[in-house]
């Protein structure tokens, strides 16, 4: 990794956690009105099933299959979340993969030393520290071969920082439009922009770090996923990483009736209204034969 990638990653996780400072100290004076909530929760969901839906189960694993035009409007969407262009961000995430838990893994929080220090450094690592080392760093062309032979793909990837500001611009002008005031637009770029981005940071990173150390587990996998309720409320679903890890290629990670996927639903959509299709569904035969504890 260069020292400007290093520089531009540290810059990417302080100005969002600033800005949630700033928000912080204004909300207390009452400045917080429900237009920005309003944008907040818009791009949150926009920038978020960009990545869960467009970065991971589209373009990383396949899950899915739908028409071009989709498929780079999630990526593009996916882009704004400030997560890495979306050919290194299917690289890493597939070498991820290929090495859970193990040597190789970018980001594993296990592997730091014993007790609590190794606990609290393998947890750092998994969260931000490996933005700051590995992140970027895995084989474009052994790991995401196929999305460089997709040149729409490799021009948004290419574009990764016209679509960070399109990110902030959005809000902005939202802001603007229902607010009618400058004041109104630069709450909204605060709320819509950085704090969404601080919060969809921390929520995608929590994947990598908890779902990797505290939850649940019901399969028999090698390595140390789990499913993390709150994960997954507020991920829309990837909080359901272990059963992610049993069945990498399931357009669906709430593979239970009460385990609510709200991506996994979008998907669902897509497909009943004929924009999405070869949807890959785990049979619950599959599932019992993968148990742990089959009885």
């Amino acid at each position: 990794m260069t020292r400007l990638q290093r520089y531009g990653n540290l810059g990417a996780a302080i100005v969002p956690f600033l800005a949630v400072i700033v928000a912080a100290i204004l909300s207390w004076n009452h400045i917080l009105g429900w237009t920005d909530l309003a944008i907040f929760g818009f791009m949150y969901l926009v920038c978020g099933i960009g990545v869960t839906i467009g970065f991971h189960r589209l373009l990383t694993h396949r899950s899915f299959a739908t028409y071009k035009p989709i498929a780079y409007g999630l990526a593009a969407a996916g882009s704004m979340s400030v997560q890495g262009p979306v050919v290194s961000w299917v690289a890493d995430h597939r070498k991820h993969h290929a090495h859970t838990d193990e040597e190789g893994d970018p980001h594993s929080p296990h592997g730091h030393g014993p007790g609590l220090r190794g606990t609290l450094r393998g947890l750092w690592w998994a969260h931000v520290g490996w933005l700051l080392d590995r992140q970027g760093q895995a084989s474009w062309r052994r790991h995401a071969r196929d999305v460089l032979d997709d040149r729409g793909l490799v021009w948004i990837s290419r574009r990764f920082e016209f679509f960070v500001v399109l990110g902030l611009l959005i809000p902005f002008g939202l802001g603007y439009a229902l607010a009618g005031t400058l004041a109104g637009a630069l709450t909204a770029l605060l709320w819509g922009g950085f704090v969404r981005i601080f919060v969809l940071h921390h929520v995608t990173w929590s994947v990598n770090s908890v779902c990797h150390f505290f939850g649940r587990r019901r399969f028999a996998t090698d390595d140390h996923s789990t499913n993390v309720l709150w994960v997954a409320l507020l991920s829309l679903g990837e909080g359901y990483h272990h059963n992610h890890h049993a069945f990498p290629r399931s357009a669906n990670h709430g593979l239970r009736w009460y385990e609510l996927d709200v991506s996994g639903l979008i998907i669902r959509a897509l497909e009943h209204a004929g924009l999405a299709w070869n949807v890959v569904t785990i049979t619950p035969e599959r599932q019992r034969a993968a148990l742990a504890d089959p009885a």
